[in-house]
């Protein structure tokens, strides 16, 4: 069995434990304690671990090491299979119709948070809107804006790509939503991830020059 690196081993043992000091970890080595800072501030600028402070009545705070998000990410994990395999299973259940009504109602859902945070801004800050929005949602949106005032939407990452590339229903509902958003202008993508593009880049055009033309 090939020998874990130091890394490794912290890694491991802030999985088992929630939050564990710097004492509670030196338990485990016989390496210094500068050189286990060392490797702990190296995960930290990674992200893959954090520190918090804790308050005591008496001296200074003491301090614990736990896993972020990321970190807990790097063990195996089901996250990416399992919502297709469970959507699936549903196709199987009740036929396709289910799903598609289920990917629907999603797709509603998130339409219907974004109107609310749209509701009563222009053409470009309903744009630079979404983008940040959408960025807090785990997309990865940049934007382009054209010298005529149209707008390219990239998103470098789909955080639903998995289900997208099982069921094109997604894509088709996010042109859907998109469409109802900007509903005084045509909006079409031009790039798909789930078509084999590394982005997904939509074009958005601008209403007051393309006034009265819809998708």
């Amino acid at each position: 069995m090939k020998k874990k690196t130091t890394k490794e081993k912290l890694l491991m043992i802030l999985k088992k434990n929630k939050a564990i000091t710097i004492d509670g970890l030196m338990d485990f080595f016989t390496i210094s304690e500068p050189a286990i800072r060392k490797h702990l501030h190296e995960l930290e600028k990674q992200k893959l671990i954090k520190r918090k402070a804790h308050k005591q009545e008496i001296g200074r705070p003491y301090y614990t090491y736990e896993l972020t998000d990321k970190g807990h990410g790097i063990f195996p994990n089901q996250y990416e299979q399992l919502p297709v395999e469970l959507l699936e299973d549903l196709e199987e259940l009740h036929g396709p119709e289910t799903v598609k009504q289920l990917l629907f109602k999603r797709m509603e859902r998130e339409e219907t948070k974004l109107l609310a945070e749209l509701d009563g801004k222009d053409f470009d800050e309903k744009v630079n809107t979404l983008v940040e929005v959408q960025n807090q949602a785990g997309y990865m949106l940049e934007v382009e804006r054209t010298p005529e005032g149209d707008y390219f939407l990239i998103n470098y990452n789909c955080p639903i790509a998995n289900i997208a590339r099982h069921y094109r229903q997604v894509c088709k509902n996010e042109k859907i939503m998109y469409n109802h958003i900007f509903e005084h202008s045509q909006v079409k993508p031009e790039a798909l991830i789930t078509g084999g593009a590394h982005v997904c880049r939509w074009l958005i055009k601008n209403p007051a020059v393309d006034s009265g033309q819809h998708s």
